[in-house]
């Protein structure tokens, strides 16, 4: 495995790859790797000859009172991870040279942004969409890998794809759980062992909602309200939202007639936790 921490350098390294007819697999990250990451990297060396991961805490997607400064990050730990696992490139760039003074361009993807976290988050996915554009035109990768626990972002990378012409098709894997459920997540390891406990309340109204539709509730309004009253007995749990979305779209729907995404995001003191399950009727 190589390190790389220059944008040249990476390029020439891909551009000799594809020289040989070889096909990239990329796994943009935050580092702080768990099994979630891992599984989009197995996926990504099945599908592909040569696989690229990069680690980069992207200041952009952070707003002024977020945890950037304190996200969690152990790149011995994620390196070695990287190591044993056959990553062909671990791409580590310098945030001075992806944002160098005077930088202004940025890609928005409007609407969907604004949806879901988006309404919580403002800028949050303006700093998504904009390094992960930057991180394709870098890597050049045939196939990128995302999982399915940041479904809005994954909807939205997908449409920033299609909208722009860029040639990377991006692939969703499912969400990674614990035994008991809960999404596994670099923020878990903010989560002391009782705030885990309380934190499975996600899976748990989330098993819910898939239990009230598959047993022929079709009012989106009704399903809401019963996973708020379960979260609610949880009193250490505080809601961002509970929405129930198209799933190309995002709009909320209030009658359940095609497979839908129930979401959800929770305050477990300072940790913001997200989940999510597509459900169909």
């Amino acid at each position: 495995m190589q390190v790389i921490r220059n944008i040249k350098i990476i390029r020439d390294c891909v551009k000799y790859a594809k020289s040989k007819d070889k096909t990239i697999g990329f796994v943009p990250t935050m580092g702080a790797l768990h099994q979630g990451h891992l599984s989009l990297i197995k996926k990504a060396k099945k599908d592909c000859d040569i696989v690229v991961i990069s680690i980069f805490v992207n200041p952009l997607q952070f707003e002024s009172k977020e945890d950037f400064k304190k996200y969690p990050r152990n790149f011995a730990a994620d390196k070695d991870i990287c190591q044993k696992i056959g990553v062909d490139f671990l791409f580590v760039p310098q945030t001075e040279k992806l944002y160098p003074l005077g930088y202004c361009s940025y890609v928005n993807v409007d609407n969907l942004d604004k949806k879901l976290c988006g309404a919580f988050r403002p800028g949050h996915f303006r700093g998504v969409a904009t390094i992960v554009h930057k991180l394709f035109n870098i890597v050049q990768p045939d196939i990128a890998y995302f999982g399915q626990k940041d479904f809005q972002q994954g909807v939205i990378i997908k449409r920033m794809i299609k909208d722009l012409n860029i040639s990377v098709k991006a692939k969703i894997l499912p969400t990674v759980r614990e035994k008991d459920g809960l999404a596994i997540s670099s923020r878990n390891k903010y989560l002391t062992k009782q705030q885990k406990k309380e934190a499975l309340i996600l899976f748990q109204s989330l098993q819910l909602a898939r239990k009230m539709i598959k047993g022929g509730e079709r009012d989106a309004a009704r399903i809401i309200s019963q996973m708020k009253k379960l979260i609610k007995k949880v009193p250490e749990v505080k809601i961002d939202y509970v929405s129930i979305v198209d799933i190309n779209s995002l709009e909320s729907i209030s009658l359940i007639n095609k497979r839908v995404l129930v979401a959800l995001a929770v305050w477990i003191e300072k940790t913001r936790l997200i989940d999510n399950s597509i459900i169909s009727p």
